[in-house]
């Protein structure tokens, strides 16, 4: 009942300020002025403001919204537990299929690592031939630095 009379009070008043300001020959102001002041007396008419009274004074209302904050609460504490452990349900269970094989390969594995036994292991190239063209980039850097 208090609220009505205050969205009615502040409806009037903004009407008032519209007179004025057409008066002083301002009447876009004047109109955009008139639609702010409607909008508190459009929101008694349709029971918005009577629906706000009573949550706001409900106990019910209140544990509701506690209730309500809870489950957002868990729901962002779970996304953030599932990002830091890399992945939702489904692509943990595929993960773990496949490290249970024992052709599983990690992805950035060359494929040389996919079968051990097949090429024989590779040998050192002599230190005269490569040591040579290691040294000259190294010395190309300097240069371009003047070093």
């Amino acid at each position: 009942m208090i609220a009505e009379t205050v969205c009615s009070a502040v409806s009037a008043a903004g009407l008032g300020i519209a007179v004025v300001t057409a008066y002083r020959k301002r009447y876009l102001a004047a109109v955009r002025i008139a639609a702010y002041s409607l909008v508190p007396i459009g929101l008694v008419m349709t029971g918005v403001v009577e629906w706000l009274a009573d949550t706001a004074f409900s106990p019910t209302a209140w544990a509701g919204f506690g209730v309500l904050g809870v489950a957002w609460v868990l729901f962002m504490t779970t996304r953030a537990v599932e990002r830091r452990r890399g992945g939702t349900r489904k692509e943990r269970r595929a993960a773990a299929r496949e490290a249970g094989r024992p052709d599983a390969v990690a992805p950035a594995a060359s494929a040389p690592s996919l079968r051990q036994g097949t090429r024989p292991a590779a040998r050192p190239e002599p230190a005269s031939r490569g040591g040579d063209d290691d040294f000259s980039d190294i010395e190309a850097i300097l240069k371009k630095h003047g070093i």
